[in-house]
């Protein structure tokens, strides 16, 4: 399921455009973005984590719970690599439950040599392809818990985490400790917000009623409850956008 990645501001006007590609690292996204003025942004969750280059600085983004509102910089010019649910945590090297809806610079994380090997990379004009190749090289030499992709394919077939623990032969508490890691929080959180993510991706043009029916919540009041705690704005002005 691919997530849908909204900036919005304050009043409901959507940011200067954003462009995304399929990334050579597998699973991953490079996604690219440019403002121009200063207005509080709106990042909804979506169970991935990116590394960010931002105007010669590189950062974290660490897995949201809810949308993530923050200050969009003046001219601010942005290149990310996003990792699917479970995968940044082989690529940083800490725990997801680490660095929740946590924007940390890298230079807190990893050595001054690595991140100088992107950032000298990223001087010769090629920033994508540094956080490719440099992410790419760690995620080879240490993986993703491979639990991690399991609980994500069954948690979008519906499975409830009782179901998941048992299909992985985990018990609650250990299924628990290994989404904690490998997604900042339990199964049950993920789902709501992949839940959220597929009732986005539907067209503005479909009725919310039949969207709810579609993507798994109970009814259309449900899906309200849902997007607005965890978007922190009505579902209609998400869908518009």
């Amino acid at each position: 399921m691919a997530a849908v990645h909204r900036s919005v501001d304050a009043g409901g006007v959507a940011d200067l455009p954003y462009r995304e590609r399929a990334s050579r690292v597998a699973g991953a996204v490079v996604w690219r973005r440019r403002t121009r003025r200063t207005s509080p942004g709106r990042i909804l969750p979506d169970g991935c984590m990116d590394l960010i280059w931002h105007d010669g600085g590189l950062l974290i983004a660490g897995p949201d719970r809810e949308a993530f509102v923050g200050p969009v910089g003046v001219g601010g010019s942005y290149v990310g690599l996003r990792f699917p649910p479970g995968v940044g945590p082989a690529v940083f090297g800490v725990p997801a439950t680490e660095l929740v809806n946590q924007r940390v610079p890298l230079a807190d994380v990893w050595s001054p040599a690595e991140v100088r090997r992107i950032t000298d990379a990223a001087a010769a004009g090629d920033i994508a392809g540094a956080l490719e190749r440099v992410a790419g090289a760690r995620l080879e030499a240490a993986g993703p818990d491979p639990v991690a992709a399991r609980v994500v394919e069954r948690i979008d077939a519906g499975r409830s985490v009782h179901e998941i623990a048992a299909d992985l032969a985990l018990s609650e508490r250990q299924l628990h400790r290994r989404c904690l890691a490998a997604f900042g929080y339990g199964a049950k959180t993920l789902g709501r917000i992949r839940r959220m993510q597929r009732a986005l991706a539907m067209p503005a043009s479909v009725p919310a009623a039949l969207v709810a029916a579609t993507t798994g919540y109970a009814d259309q009041a449900h899906l309200t409850r849902e997007v607005r705690a965890l978007a922190g704005v009505p579902f209609g002005r998400l869908s518009r956008q």
